[in-house]
């Protein structure tokens, strides 16, 4: 290049880039512009005002209250999700208890999301756990339609109070699988794809994308399988608000929904009857208020039947001993301790739950 040509000099990054930016007196000296601070984009020192929706500030308010943010899906959406075959899309044809269970695991999330709990009566005790009543005690709607709909029905009735045994009978979700599936799961997490059985002609919902489904088995065989009384932290969803209790819900309600054994495909004989016996214990020390208070009864009907083959395999921990820990975590959970009345709620669903097989 020759030397007449023009060359560009470098210049410090905080001084103006063209003479455009500078300002010049009357002499013809070039002065820098003075650095004003700003705020833009900022409600601080006069900057531009950001919108908010009020809504944000509530639920920020109300995983801090609760203790952690709300989950992605439901427990009645994990259950669902399970019990769906990958590939054809429907449920068993032959389960008569999944449906049940969802109706238990809708009023299990109103519960957790401390929306609903048992009626603050001192002579409650008096009555079994599953035919006390339950209450609304806060009608604020969660973004879940399922839910929704269920709170305005029961805030409904509150001059007439119904028991939790009363209100999972008339729970009706024989519409539940299409409304979640079209609902927030589908949104939150595009799993499905739609098809169409030209014989029976039925909607199905095959999974697409596994990788939500691989986790909820994870967390399940995690906290199954374990072989202490510490309990694997992939057992729990981190961050999220009562994260060891729904675990606990979560593989009591595929347990009672006949789902359960779907997460246990890549384990041996021994493992699943391991697997099962434990599933066994924790709902029998879950269904029962205070938790835990139950003995070592074992008043599933599963926990009967695999009896005779967990003495076969001989034992590593006792019983009771196996969910200790499980135990410690819910407790640590728990407000104001055996006085949560929305934790007493949950333990009156899964007592229901147990005795799903009598009932059906």
């Amino acid at each position: 290049m020759s030397s007449t040509g023009l060359s560009r000099r470098r210049v410090n990054s905080s001084l103006p880039s063209s003479s455009n930016d500078l300002s010049s007196d009357s002499n013809g000296h070039h002065s820098n512009p003075p650095i004003v601070s700003s705020h833009a984009g900022s409600a601080f020192a006069g900057g531009s005002k950001v919108a908010y929706d009020p809504r944000d500030l509530e639920r920020d308010d109300q995983d801090s209250r609760t203790g952690g943010k709300m989950p992605q899906l439901t427990i009645m959406e994990e259950v669902l999700l399970l019990g769906l075959k990958d590939r054809q899309g429907y449920l068993s044809f032959w389960n008569d208890n999944i449906s049940y269970a969802l109706r238990g695991c809708i009023l299990i999330e109103l519960a957790l999301r401390r929306r609903i709990a048992m009626h603050n009566d001192p002579s409650r005790r008096r009555v079994p756990l599953a035919e006390r009543l339950v209450e609304v005690i806060d009608d604020r709607q969660t973004g879940e339609t399922i839910l929704d709909e269920t709170l305005k029905m029961m805030k409904a009735q509150e001059v007439e109070r119904m028991s939790v045994n009363s209100w999972i009978d008339l729970l009706s979700v024989e519409a539940s699988p299409r409304t979640s599936r079209k609902g927030p799961c589908r949104q939150r997490h595009p799993a499905y794809r739609e098809a169409q059985l030209l014989l029976f002609d039925m909607a199905t919902h095959p999974v697409a994308d596994v990788r939500t489904k691989d986790a909820i088995i994870q967390r399940i065989v995690a906290l199954l399988t374990a072989s202490t009384s510490t309990v694997p932290p992939v057992a729990f969803l981190e961050g999220v608000q009562m994260h060891a209790l729904r675990s606990v819900c979560l593989v009591c309600a595929a347990y009672a929904a006949s789902v359960l054994d779907n997460a246990f495909g890549r384990l041996g004989y021994e493992d699943r009857e391991a697997a099962f016996s434990r599933c066994d214990d924790i709902l029998a020390e879950f269904s029962v208020w205070p938790f835990g208070s139950g003995g070592n009864g074992a008043s599933t009907p599963g926990s009967r039947r695999r009896e005779g083959s967990q003495i076969g395999m001989g034992g590593g921990v006792g019983r009771r001993e196996a969910v200790l820990g499980l135990m410690q975590e819910v407790r640590k959970e728990l407000i104001a301790g055996d006085e949560d009345l929305g934790c007493e709620l949950v333990a009156g669903v899964l007592e229901v739950l147990s005795k799903l097989d009598s009932l059906l």
